[in-house]
C-alpha cells in the first residue's frame, strides 16, 4: 500500500509541476524559424500531464485519475495565480483562468475515453485517441478563453499547439509503453480507489 501511495504521490506531484510549467511556458512565443505566431514552449510541456493521467488511469482507475486531476488543477491554478500571474495584464489573468478551465474539463475527458477504451486489446488505442481527443479540447478552450479578442494570433497559436501536442501524443506512446509494463494494473483491486 505504501508503496503504491508513493507512486500516487510521485503522480500527483508531477501534475502540479507540469501544469506550473506549461502555464509560465505558454507566454513565451518561439522566436526561431518564424514560429512566434505559431507556436509556444507551453506546447511542448503541456502533453505530459495527458500520460501523467493515462498512466494514473491505467495503474488505479479512473476514480483516482479524478483525484490526481483535481490535485493538479488546485496546485496549478493556485501556484500559477502565485508564480506567473501579472495582475496587471489582462491577458495573464486569461492565461490562468483558461488554462484551469481547459486542464480540468480537458483532463476529465480525456480520463473518461481512456476508462471507456481501456480494455482494447491493441495497447495504444486508450492514451492515444483519450490524448488526442483531450489535446483538442483542451487547446481550443485555453487559445479562445486566453487570447479571444486580445490582438495575439490565437488561432494560428492554437493549431500550431494542436499539432505540437499530436506529435507529442505519439512520442508520449513510448514512455507509456515503459512505465505501463513496470506498474502493476491496480484499477480492479478497490482498496486504491481510496487513495
Amino acid at each position: 500500500m505504501l508503496k503504491n501511495l508513493s507512486l500516487f504521490v510521485y503522480l500527483s506531484l508531477a501534475m502540479g509541476l507540469v501544469v506550473i510549467s506549461s502555464n509560465f511556458l505558454v507566454q513565451f512565443p518561439i522566436h526561431h524559424f518564424g514560429l512566434e505566431e505559431i507556436l509556444t514552449y507551453g506546447a511542448f510541456s503541456y502533453p505530459i500531464t495527458f500520460l501523467i493521467t493515462d498512466l494514473c488511469n491505467r495503474a488505479y482507475g479512473k476514480f483516482v485519475a479524478r483525484k490526481i486531476v483535481y490535485f493538479g488543477f488546485i496546485i496549478g491554478v493556485l501556484l500559477t495565480l502565485i508564480i506567473s500571474t501579472n495582475f496587471d495584464d489582462i491577458i495573464s489573468i486569461r492565461i490562468a483562468f483558461g488554462s484551469g478551465i481547459a486542464f480540468f474539463i480537458a483532463q476529465n475527458l480525456d480520463i473518461s475515453i481512456f476508462d471507456r477504451l481501456r480494455k482494447n486489446v491493441k495497447w495504444f488505442i486508450a492514451p492515444l485517441y483519450s490524448s488526442l481527443l483531450g489535446s483538442l479540447i483542451d487547446t481550443f478552450l485555453f487559445f479562445t478563453i486566453s487570447f479571444y479578442n486580445t490582438g495575439v494570433p490565437w488561432v494560428t497559436l492554437a493549431i500550431g499547439d494542436f499539432l505540437v501536442k499530436l506529435l507529442i501524443a505519439l512520442i508520449m506512446l513510448i514512455p507509456f509503453r515503459l512505465f505501463i509494463n513496470k506498474i502493476k494494473d491496480f484499477s480492479n483491486k478497490e482498496s486504491y480507489y481510496k487513495i
